[in-house]
Parts: C-alpha cells; structure tokens; sequence
C-alpha cells in the first residue's frame, strides 16, 4: 500500500541496540528507515534518503548531535525534516539548545518505545500536510506587515518584494506573529504555540530565536517588536 509513498526516517545513534530497538519498531509502524552510527554517516544518509524523520542521538563518537542538527538545518533539501533528538542528557539547558539549534522534539532516555514511534508519525505527518499544501495561493491570503509579505500557503516570505529564505521555526514564529499584528504574545504563548511546548522551561529559548529571526529579517527586523515585561508583537501598520 505504502510502495513509494512509505515514509523515511533515518536514525542516528551509535548504540547498536537501541538502533536496532527503534528501526524494528518503526518499520512495524510502515517507515522506511536507514540508520548512521556516526553523525557523519547518519547525515550521509539523510542526504541520500531525504527522509521525513531524523531520530538522532546526542551523544556520537566523532560530533555532538548539536553539530548534526545544525548541519541538517543548514542543508536546504533537508532544512524542512522534522528532527527528534535522543538523549540521556534531561537537563532543561540540554532541552533548550536542542531546540535553539532546530531540534523539533525531545526525549529523554530510557523512553518508551511506543512513545518513540507516536512522535515520529506526529512529525511525519506535520511534513506530508506542509508538503500537500498547494503550490500557489490566493493573494488575499498572504499577510503583509511593513515591508514582510508572507504568504501561509506556500510558506514564502518576501522582504521589500525580495524573497527570503527563514529557518522552520523562524517562519512559525514569524507567521504567529504577523498573523496578529498588534497583539503581544507572551514567551509561554510562544513556546506553547510555535514550539508546542509548554511553559515549564526557561523561555530564554525565546528570546534567543526572536534575536535570530530579526537578524534574518535584515532591513524589516524592527517589525518585531519587544514588549518589556510582557514579551513580543508585530508592529501594527
């Protein structure tokens, strides 16, 4: 039934037990997965595979999968895979620069396996809808606040006319945002809606992103706009 339609998922881990626990699993669950017990090889394999899923372990033996992360993010054919990260590291500052470098996920081991492959399928499937998305949209449907025009169909985003080219969760973040001008969204809102987390970390994250998005906004960053005390809003026209 799945035959070129089976979704990917590559799995970078280094302990060949756990690899083997969790590509068992999710080829019960209908994934076609490859596996790396490097981040070197695993990442050769999300190239290869252009999967819909990294599983990925955050202690390797030749890089940190902080590194990996930042690789994938960086690789435009790859930048849009939902990207779980695997560890026994469960600090809240081990969450948070997961997430700062694009990490869409985060489990702490020893996990449950069922729970492994429900956020896998969550993942998969938040990709197939993006992707299943029309190709072009209605002008009335693109939302413009200053000189940012950015269209929620087909995810594109334009600066004074010029397109420009935002990371996953800088775009989420800046279409929650645009998508109200005028109204402030506190830092747990933000968490909460953009990274599906709730309030019960430190919402530094938050402000590290913010700060990287006006940087990528360039010229339009002071659309964004602090709100002290409270946290951030798009600038009403």
């Amino acid at each position: 039934m799945l035959g070129a339609m089976e979704r990917r998922v590559v799995i970078i881990e280094d302990e060949r037990d756990v690899a083997r626990l969790l590509e068992f699993n999710l080829k019960g669950a209908g994934f076609e997965v490859a596996t790396g017990a490097t981040g070197a090889e695993g990442f050769a394999a999300a190239q290869k595979t252009k999967p819909d899923v990294v599983v990925l372990d955050l202690m390797l033996p030749d890089t940190s999968g902080y590194e990996v992360c930042k690789q994938i993010r960086a690789d435009p054919q790859l930048a849009d895979v939902g990207v779980l990260m695997l560890t026994a590291k469960g600090e809240p500052e081990d969450r948070i620069l997961g997430l700062e470098v694009g990490a869409d996920d985060y489990v702490v081991k020893p996990f449950v396996v069922r729970e492994i492959v429900l956020r896998v399928t969550a993942l998969a499937n938040r990709l197939a809808e993006r992707r299943a998305r029309p190709a072009s949209s209605d002008a009335s449907g693109v939302l413009k606040v200053g000189p940012i025009e950015l269209d929620p169909v087909t995810h594109d985003v334009r600066i004074n006319g010029v397109p420009t080219q935002l990371r996953p969760l800088e775009y989420k973040l800046l279409q929650l945002l645009v998508s109200d001008p005028g109204r402030v969204f506190s830092r747990e809102e933000l968490l909460e809606q953009v990274w599906e987390m709730r309030g019960d970390i430190n919402t530094r994250t938050v402000d590290v992103h913010v700060r990287r998005l006006r940087v990528s906004l360039g010229p339009a960053a002071d659309v964004i706009e602090t709100v002290h005390g409270f946290g951030y809003r798009a600038r009403r026209e």
